[in-house]
């Protein structure tokens, strides 16, 4: 499979994200996610192999999974024989949403800017928590905390007062409930596949549904190595937090010293190989199949 990242496709382009190129196709949209890299909210020239289809293939189970819990934009990963063939196991079609402006992030576990934030006031994002936690620790409940969803440079966290003023009382207890269901869901069943789900961001946005009222529903993607912290459970057992997510790339950014602005540092070659050995893995113990032969295995801790 090449290494994607930049597609031209003869399509209107709707948008271009940091990771994923978005379409118009008929009244729906073609999501394709390609092996861009992104990190401190910057774009690396390197791509990571396969890593694309792993976000793409990996949303999809889960959006599938979680229908129940709310409803999605996922309709069709039935791409037309027409398009291009790198587009399989990458792109997928969805329905078109307005996103709510909202990050909703839910923590089971403290670590990364959540860490940071408590280290330094013993709250995060205006939620009091215990005291005497460490990096890792699990949290007696997971918490809900909102972030604003920045055009440019970094998300903000912010409070619920603050998030409620942005989309609404009613639309903020809604997607609150659902992410903490989402997330809910996704601890248990990454606990049962040998991984610990750390947290993890959510996008929802609104449609009309066929009576013509507004709808919220899930977009974007969902429980991916990208929008979320998983570490092997067997490891962190042992007091250890052995990443299969993009957090292998922050660790290694943070010890080179770069002050996180473009452009950013060249990776090495094995720096990029294992991580995208983490993603494929990641993709392998949660569906229990090889994302590229789609036969079904038996979900491993190894590394």
């Amino acid at each position: 499979m090449d290494i994607i990242t930049d597609t031209k496709l003869d399509l209107p382009l709707v948008r271009k994200g940091k990771v994923r190129d978005t379409y118009q196709l008929d009244n729906n949209l073609l999501m394709v996610a390609s092996d861009r890299l992104s990190a401190f909210d910057v774009v690396f020239k390197e791509g990571i192999p396969h890593k694309g289809a792993v976000l793409n293939s990996l949303s999809i189970f889960w959006f599938k999974l979680t229908s129940d819990i709310v409803k999605n934009h996922f309709i069709t990963n039935a791409i037309p024989a027409v398009l291009p063939a790198f587009l399989e196991k990458r792109s997928m079609i969805v329905s078109r949403a307005e996103p709510v402006q909202l990050e909703c992030v839910v923590r089971g576990y403290i670590t990364g800017s959540a860490w940071k934030e408590y280290e330094k006031t013993g709250k995060v994002c205006g939620i009091e928590l215990p005291k005497g936690l460490k990096n890792g620790s699990e949290l007696p409940h997971p918490i809900f905390t909102p972030s604003t969803k920045a055009q440019k440079g970094h998300d903000e966290n912010i409070t619920e007062d603050a998030a409620r003023k942005i989309v609404g009382a009613d639309t903020y207890d809604f997607i609150r409930k659902k992410s903490l269901e989402i997330y809910g869901f996704g601890k248990s069943h990454a606990r049962k596949s040998g991984l610990v789900l750390a947290d993890t961001k959510l996008e929802f946005g609104s449609i009309l549904d066929a009576t013509g009222h507004k709808q919220t529903i899930l977009i974007d993607e969902i429980l991916t190595p990208d929008s979320s912290r998983y570490w092997l459970r067997d490891e962190y057992e042992k007091g250890n937090t052995v990443s299969l997510d993009k957090q292998f790339v922050r660790d290694y950014l943070e010890k080179t010293g770069w002050n996180k602005s473009p452009p950013p540092p060249t990776l090495p070659a094995d720096v990029i190989e294992n991580t995208s050995k983490r993603y494929l893995q990641a993709y392998k113990m949660l569906t229990g199949k090889e994302l590229l032969t789609n036969e079904t295995t038996t979900p491993t801790a190894q590394i």
